[in-house]
């Protein structure tokens, strides 16, 4: 099973990185899309609806997809021999890093959830600062696999 691990290693991490660019479009655009129904979505009429579909789709259809793939191929490249150092402090950063992305994209969720009963309390102006947990996590993530610190 190593064996196949590392001759795979390359598709491994080419798959890894496009499911993580996609995620992370959807980490960014979600929150957007929160401050724009909160801030619009009782002003013109009919429009609160179709952020709830916009919403249900992205989460749906790009959002948990390429989550699930980042979570299938990153525990791949974990257990391909010669591929993480345990003694180091990286993949721990990086792991912390990836749950707290996790968290945050369940926490997304959970706000459609929400909006969709009618129970938001979160403002534009908070979306707009949430908006920034997974740039930071996403620069810790980098740092910690690229720096190797």
């Amino acid at each position: 099973m190593t064996d196949l691990l590392s001759d795979l290693y390359p598709w491994t991490k080419a798959f890894h990185i496009i499911s993580v660019i996609a995620w992370m479009a959807g980490l960014f655009y979600l929150p957007r899309l929160f401050v724009y129904h909160v801030e619009q979505g009782d002003t013109i009429n009919g429009i609160s609806p179709l952020f709830e579909v916009m919403e249900r789709r992205l989460l749906r259809a790009i959002m948990n997809p390429a989550m699930i793939a980042t979570w299938i191929f990153g525990l791949a490249m974990v257990f391909t021999p010669g591929v993480v150092d345990w003694g180091m402090i990286w993949p721990w950063t990086k792991g912390a890093a990836v749950l707290g992305m996790t968290w945050f994209h369940h926490w997304l969720g959970l706000r459609r959830k929400d909006f969709i009963a009618g129970h938001n309390s979160v403002t534009g102006r908070q979306y707009r600062m949430m908006n920034e947990v997974p740039t930071v996590l996403m620069i810790v993530i980098v740092f910690s696999v690229i720096l190797k610190f």
